[in-house]
């Protein structure tokens, strides 16, 4: 099996991309965390540009790398400047790492427009720059910045700034894309021939055509032995060559060796890891890595992939961390019902009638409501419909007043009524908002009866409307996120009233605890319990 060195430049290249910042320490334990995968080369920074970078490079020397080679970044040498008296070459060696990557200039346009330099004087900087830090004692990657485009404008100069570069000791030849303005079959083609010249290249591509993995899968098919990319594709405009999907296609599909099988399981976890650390979002449509890669909504895909998962998924998700996810909507079929039943594990399937349910769940999504965001309502509807449900309160009524008082400041009040076995709770609480008041009433009035309900707060709160022609009198869909500190489950609640929508959520979150997380600490059950979207008549 051909090995494929991996480069990752997601401490440099990749805060490039707008939004995207990080701090010493964020670098630092990005850093770890891509050593800890297995990560051939990280590329810290430019550690003549920023005192940021520099920080790095100067605490990265204390710490223990185990499979990484940490890596300085910066440009050739000034053309006035001897390289013995350069700043930016002093600071990549003040770096101290075992490698340093040097970008350098390889289409004529950009030489002669960006650096107003002759192309003869563009290789002697190339050739002296790599040829000085190579007496230093270090490693020398040699970015050949706007190689393909520079090798369609002049490939004569172009070729020779690699030759220039490869007989003056560099390491690595890495041939970069960095408009990300080419297809495959360029790369291809150009990737190809220089095989047998430069037995060490690698390919560095930008994501400008969403072409960055498969420019860089087919550098690879062609003979290059280096990837550059980034984590989830951070990068300047529309980011770098992703390696959360450019490495399991090398080792699922191309047979090439990066990581190995046993580290490849932690690449979700590395992309969210990431992701949380700078920040950021890992959109749901991701491959390999997001929410969504192996989600299945249609009813006859779920049938598929419960008699051979290969129907619909192209690889196994466990190979790379991630999970399959069934959706339950309108569009569901019995299958994915079947399949979440059996994936809650807290149902049999001969107690619940498929069709009744399959027919509620579809006429509840007509009304507004979406069960793939809130799997705790779902599994309440499941309980419902399997004869379990029990009866531990009943709802009198609630009353939610918002006041302002004579200092301009707005006050809210709610009131709400319970029964628990015959007994009446009649409270009230005032709240930052009317939501605030209600939820911490309803919660006060339950605590006497269930001091557990104390546990649950509220971490997200999301509101959607779906009809907007009807303006501020349209159906909404509120969607509430609840822990205990142990677990995380949401909820949710539809009408063209907000206060209402949102007690229905926040009801089917205190169930949620009190049906399936209270009786799986052993607590005993107590009295019937009623549904959450019959409770509120």
């Amino acid at each position: 099996m051909e090995k494929v060195v991996l480069y990752d430049c997601t401490l440099r290249d990749g805060t490039q991309g707008e939004n995207v910042s990080l701090s010493v320490d964020d670098k630092l334990h990005i850093a770890q965390k891509l050593d800890e995968f297995g990560i051939h080369y990280i590329e810290g920074g430019w550690p003549g540009s920023n005192q940021k970078d520099a920080e790095f490079f100067s605490r990265a020397r204390s710490l223990s790398w185990k499979n990484s080679s940490i890596t300085a970044f910066g440009s050739t040498r000034h053309w006035k400047n001897p390289v013995d008296q350069d700043p930016n070459l002093a600071a990549l060696l003040q770096a101290e790492t075992p490698a340093v990557t040097l970008v350098g200039k390889s289409w004529d346009f950009h030489v002669t427009r960006a650096l107003g330099i002759s192309l003869q004087q563009n290789l002697q900087i190339i050739q002296e720059s790599i040829d000085y830090l190579k007496k230093c004692n270090r490693e020398v990657i040699f970015d050949a910045e706007h190689f393909f485009d520079g090798w369609r404008a002049n490939p004569e100069y172009a070729l020779g700034v690699i030759k220039a570069a490869r007989d003056a000791g560099a390491d690595w030849i890495v041939l970069c894309d960095t408009n990300g303005g080419n297809l495959p079959l360029t790369i291809s083609r150009i990737v190809g021939p220089l095989n047998s010249q430069f037995p060490q290249l690698g390919i560095h591509t930008h994501n400008d055509c969403d072409l960055g993995t498969a420019n860089s899968l087919a550098a690879v098919e062609s003979g290059a032995q280096m990837v550059q990319g980034t984590i989830n594709g951070y990068g300047e405009r529309c980011g770098n060559a992703n390696l959360c999907s450019i490495i399991p296609a090398l080792e699922l599909k191309m047979n090439r060796h990066t990581v190995g099988p046993d580290k490849l399981k932690n690449l979700t976890s590395l992309a969210y890891f990431v992701s949380e650390t700078a920040n950021m979002i890992v959109r749901n449509d991701l491959p390999y890595v997001g929410k969504s890669a192996f989600a299945h909504k249609g009813g006859l895909h779920v049938s598929g992939i419960l008699k051979d998962s290969r129907t619909y998924e192209h690889i196994q998700p466990e190979q790379i961390g991630n999970q399959r996810r069934v959706l339950v909507s309108d569009l569901s079929g019995k299958s994915n019902l079947i399949y979440k039943i059996q994936e809650f594990g807290d149902f049999k399937l001969e107690q619940i009638d498929l069709a009744a349910l399959l027919e509620r769940i579809k006429e509840l999504e007509y009304d507004g409501y979406q069960f793939e965001g809130a799997e705790a309502s779902l599994k309440l509807l499941l309980h419902e419909f399997s004869g379990q449900s029990k009866k531990w309160f009943d709802f009198k009524g609630f009353r939610v007043l918002v006041d302002q008082d004579r200092h301009g400041n707005f006050v809210s009040e709610a009131t709400v009524k319970i029964s628990v076995d015959g007994m009446d709770e009649h409270v009230a609480s005032e709240g930052n908002g009317p939501v605030n008041a209600l939820d911490r009433a309803i919660k006060k009035a339950l605590a006497r009866f269930f001091p557990e309900i104390e546990e649950i707060r509220l971490i997200d709160y999301k509101v959607r409307v779906l009809d907007a022609q009807n303006a501020t009198a349209a159906r909404v869909r509120v969607l509430i996120e609840s822990t205990d500190g142990h677990e995380t489950w949401t909820t949710i609640g539809v009408s063209e009233n907000v206060i209402e929508a949102s007690w229905k959520a926040i009801v089917d979150s205190l169930l949620y605890k009190l049906i399936f997380l209270r009786e799986r600490k052993g607590a005993a059950a107590q009295t019937e319990v009623p549904n959450a979207r019959t409770a509120a008549s």
